[in-house]
């Protein structure tokens, strides 16, 4: 039996599928350019409604009349449908992961919009998603969920949804910062599964279901908690090394360090490490980010030692870590909070892919058997 695999590629690994002006992940140079700025240009310094204004409408930024009306008009989308909070109580009794009530929910977000196109379902569900995930976060820890506020911008109402506080002006532009830097990457496995969905002429919250189903697999949405479990462990400097060394010894894997595509640096880890610090200096613990930087400072020199020549380096998930706990984030909390902002990547690509108007079809090798001969089910 002979079978042609010319062309086949694991994974799609190296296969363009797409052309973009949303976002372009380069990991030789260590570079992450979103809607034409580097990450380091814009998430510091962009509400997240610019990101999303960016990602929606080929990369324009709006001026300050059109951002002023797109603000309110997400904020005036924020409370979710009637039927969607008994979803929610059902999914808290069961006690199901965040990710799982996440999906049950996010296929109800359009139930009262009625007849509508995509552009006002993303609205919907960009400015939908962080009430659920608060809503739902409060439930499962035996508390009611709160109205969203229209008198706070995105980042700020999302926490005070979760924490019934009015945040602080640092932790909202720390916050905000995580969800720029998060907004969009190039495309990865929930960004592609929403061009696929929505390439067959579905809706926009199928999309973004789907999207939602791939980021919760471990192997895409990930645990950026078990970067920060380390540093706890360590608990002081000089114990930093010896512990490391131990790992290192044992073969074991450094959480938050090394990246599949980064092979210098991942520039999302130096955008949110500059946001923590600013973040700890204004209203933390800055004892915690002294001791984080100290242990990135050990691991990246151990790593040099015992890995020469694999440069490995901090990744984005070691200063999500910090930073979600700064803001007194569960690690359950983190993917949750992921899709909050990536959500405005996904939306970007469905309508970037709709312009294609190209359904996304790509091929398979077979490699199973022929010319078999049936037998009945008596004679087997």
């Amino acid at each position: 039996m002979t079978t042609d695999t010319t062309g086949y590629k694991p994974g799609l690994e190296g296969i363009v599928a797409a052309e973009t002006t949303l976002s372009s992940v380069d990991g030789l140079k260590g570079e992450l350019i979103i809607g034409g700025f580097f990450v380091e240009e814009l998430a510091s310094q962009a509400s997240f409604e610019e990101v999303c204004y960016l990602l929606w409408n080929d990369a324009r930024l709006p001026n300050a009349q059109e951002l002023a009306a797109f603000k309110q008009e997400l904020a005036a989308m924020r409370a979710i449908p009637e039927a969607t909070l008994p979803l929610l109580e059902a999914a808290a009794r069961h006690k199901v992961p965040a990710m799982d009530a996440l999906r049950i929910a996010a296929g109800s977000l359009d139930l009262d919009l009625g007849e509508t196109d995509d552009t006002q379902r993303a609205r919907a569900l960009t400015a939908r998603i962080p009430t659920v995930v608060a809503a739902y976060w409060r439930l499962l820890n035996g508390r009611q969920p709160l109205a969203p506020r229209a008198d706070l911008d995105h980042a700020a109402n999302y926490l005070y949804m979760l924490t019934g506080e009015t945040p602080s002006a640092a932790r909202v532009r720390g916050l905000e910062t995580y969800l720029n830097t998060v907004s969009d990457h190039g495309l990865n496995a929930s960004t592609f599964t929403a061009r696929v969905i929505i390439s067959t002429q579905s809706d926009m919250v199928s999309a973004i279901v789907g999207a939602i189903g791939a980021l919760k697999g471990p192997l895409h949405g990930g645990a950026p908690g078990p970067a920060l479990d380390m540093v706890f462990e360590i608990g002081t400097p000089e114990k930093a090394e010896p512990y490391l060394r131990a790992m290192l010894d044992r073969g074991d894997r450094l959480m938050g360090f090394g990246h599949r595509v980064y092979k210098v640096r991942d520039p999302r880890a130096d955008v949110l490490a500059n946001a923590a610090e600013k973040m700890f200096l204004a209203d933390g613990d800055m004892r915690l980010y002294e001791l984080a930087k100290h242990v990135e400072g050990v691991a990246i020199r151990l790593l040099d030692e015992y890995k020469p020549g694999r440069n490995l380096r901090t990744n984005v998930e070691f200063f999500t870590a910090l930073l979600l706990h700064g803001l007194e984030f569960e690690t359950d909390l983190f993917t949750p909070t992921f899709a909050v902002g990536r959500v405005a990547g996904w939306i970007g690509h469905c309508f970037e892919q709709q312009r294609t108007g190209r359904l996304i079809r790509p091929q398979s090798v077979y490699i199973g058997e022929r010319e078999r001969q049936w037998t009945p089910a008596e004679a087997r």
